[in-house]
């Protein structure tokens, strides 16, 4: 029998009680549900193991779990020198999804691992499953709404965001019907839904359609949004209130997403921001996994970056605590 999004938050804020009075807003990790508040530093968008391979040819044993645990544990361990305490893994599934493995790998780094349920749908679509093209988007979203209320597989774990996936120009139809399947399961479950977009022309079109299917644009992560070079579309969707996702701090770059930042925190927009290095990831197919990129840039290079634009304790909080929090916060 299913669960509700009501009868879920009643259980969930229920398991939250520590003899005080009971949290109205959680975030749901691989293992289990935890307050809001409690997230801490967070990095919203990052990556562990992806395989591109296509999803009509990848499963598991293209990997070994420990493997890839011994590869990307000292990453994570890096981490604890910025306090982060919270992680976000956005690989979708058919482009890697293991959550035995982000089990794992939450319990030997310590971590709070979030994963996702949705599909995606970029990249000329070779990683949606054949039954994606034809299904509807109420077909979709109710095996999405499954994987929030029964758990992804039999692994019990659940996920705590939607992650879908569009191309970099005008939605094609497929693409809507993601978008429209995203709406659905929001509206069930109450998890944010964030979308691999770029550019605006998609980004401002996924705000539109969700909102003609009823969703506030504040359920919206408009991820990679520094793939837009006019940054007055930054501004826009975010008076909207999309949350702009400039994430792909772990490939450098740091002067201008520090400008972006500015930009938004001289709108009055800074509440609205989100930042995450999009970094990894073990390879599998390629010699140990391939080149992996850290997750440490936003601490080393653009937090100094931000400081010296005058950037408070206060504004950095904003950023890696606060927004994150209610961003993902599932609210009864």
């Amino acid at each position: 029998m299913f669960l509700s999004r009501r009868e879920f938050l009643l259980i969930a804020g229920g398991a939250l009680l520590s003899g005080q009075k009971k949290s109205s807003s959680v975030i749901m990790t691989i293992n289990g549900p935890v307050s809001a508040d409690q997230l801490g530093i967070t990095l919203i968008h990052e990556h562990l193991l992806v395989d591109f391979i296509g999803a009509d040819k990848i499963n598991d044993s293209r990997w070994n779990r420990q493997e890839v645990v011994k590869k990307v544990l000292p990453y994570l361990q890096e981490l604890k020198q910025h306090h982060v305490k919270t992680f976000f893994d956005c690989t979708p599934a058919y482009l890697g999804r293991d959550v035995n493995l982000l089990k794992m790998i939450a319990d030997k780094s310590g971590l709070q691992i979030i994963t996702n349920t949705g599909y995606y749908g970029a990249g000329d679509n070779k990683y949606l499953p054949s039954h994606a093209h034809q299904d509807t988007a109420e077909q979709l979203a109710k095996i999405w709404i499954k994987e929030f209320e029964k758990g992804i597989g039999v692994s019990g774990v659940k996920p705590g965001f939607i992650k879908i996936g569009v191309g970099s120009g005008p939605l094609s139809a497929l693409h809507k019907k993601l978008v429209v399947a995203a709406a659905i399961t929001h509206l069930a479950t109450g998890l944010t839904i964030c979308s691999h977009t770029g550019p605006a022309i998609p980004a401002l079109e996924e705000i539109e359609l969700l909102q003609q299917n009823g969703v506030d644009a504040r359920a919206f992560v408009w991820v990679h949004a520094q793939a837009e070079q006019d940054k007055s579309n930054h501004k826009k969707a975010a008076e909207n209130g999309a949350w702009i996702s400039l994430d792909g701090i772990g490939w450098g770059d740091g002067d201008n997403y520090a400008d972006s930042i500015e930009k938004l925190k001289q709108a009055n927009l800074l509440h609205r921001v989100l930042i995450s290095h999009d970094a990894g990831w073990y390879k599998p197919g390629e010699p140990e996994g391939g080149k992996f990129t850290g997750y440490t840039n936003i601490f080393t290079q653009l937090l100094p970056l931000l400081k010296n634009k005058g950037f408070t304790e206060t504004d950095i909080e904003q950023l890696l605590v606060k927004n994150p929090a209610e961003a993902f916060a599932i609210s009864g």
